[in-house]
């Protein structure tokens, strides 16, 4: 789905950061501590954006595009949300800013995400409209990257616009699934440790993939094993910003754990509208169809 916003009406990034609270030099120097639910939770609810032109992994000079004439994916897009500054890149560990791919995972990507894909299974979880992933439904992309969070007393829901995903995470209490169970997004429970919550996802079923969209550079096609353990963390570190971090451990798949981090910034003017996709729909079909028909 695209959002469609009237230019005549559009405030341009600089002057919206500009009249944000976060800019206001009142409120500088200013104790902030975060505010509570009324059963006591650190509240992370609200609207959240995480617009970021930040590569995923930090470029290495081959992958650095040569200068010049370029489109980006958002020059057909007219978008006011927050834009969150340019790093050397979301992830943040190791400290070279890439991922530990194993050279097996890398040739399995392969083999098995064809350019020229003929089958429907060759496709991606996304592609085919079931699900971008954990922790891939809460990474950037050129577009609709809103981000509700509501919380009741025992779970906290997180609600992603692409793909209209809705994770309902219960807190300290619940039972895990048992390792029998397996899902595309596996079993996540969460809990706070101080004013952070921290969500703990395993009992993956082995057919997703770690990050659907192209953002994500040569992540993207590259397995969720089912011995993947997931650890996101939220921590609300001002009243516009949530700190979002996700630890990925999947010893088939990595040589060693590694972090992405980056924040999700307060919209309240955003509103998160329907993303109609549906496993198979009609873009699936005609995409697999012979060329020229």
């Amino acid at each position: 789905m695209t959002r469609i916003v009237v230019p005549a009406i559009v405030l341009t990034c600089s002057s919206l950061l500009l009249a944000s609270p976060q800019s206001d030099p009142k409120a500088a120097g200013k104790p902030w501590t975060v505010s509570r639910t009324p059963d006591g939770q650190p509240d992370l609810q609200g609207v959240w954006t995480n617009y970021d032109q930040t590569p995923f992994e930090q470029l290495t000079r081959e992958e650095i595009p040569a200068r010049g004439p370029a489109v980006s994916t958002q020059d057909w897009l007219v978008q006011d949300s927050p834009v969150s500054p340019r790093r050397p890149s979301m992830v943040v560990e190791p400290a070279d800013g890439r991922v530990p791919l194993k050279r097996a995972a890398i040739e399995k990507r392969d083999a098995t995400y064809p350019v020229d894909a003929e089958a429907p299974e060759q496709y991606g979880p996304w592609e085919r409209c079931i699900t971008r992933g954990v922790p891939g439904s809460m990474w950037p992309g050129a577009y609709n990257n809103g981000h509700q969070i509501v919380q009741t007393p025992g779970y906290v829901v997180l609600i992603s616009e692409m793909i209209h995903e809705a994770r309902v995470i219960p807190l300290q209490g619940r039972p895990a699934a048992g390792a029998r169970v397996k899902s595309w997004d596996g079993d996540s429970h969460g809990r706070w440790e101080g004013d952070t919550l921290v969500i703990e996802t395993t009992s993956f079923n082995g057919k997703g993939w770690v990050a659907t969209n192209a953002a994500s550079g040569r992540l993207r096609g590259i397995e969720l094993s089912p011995a993947a353990h997931v650890i996101e963390r939220l921590t609300r570190i001002d009243e516009n910003t949530i700190r979002y971090e996700a630890t990925i451990d999947d010893p088939a798949v990595y040589s060693s754990r590694w972090k992405v981090s980056f924040p999700l910034n307060r919209d309240d003017r955003y509103r998160l509208f329907e993303y109609a996709c549906h496993e198979g729909n009609h873009a699936l079909e005609h995409m697999l169809q012979p060329r020229g028909k």
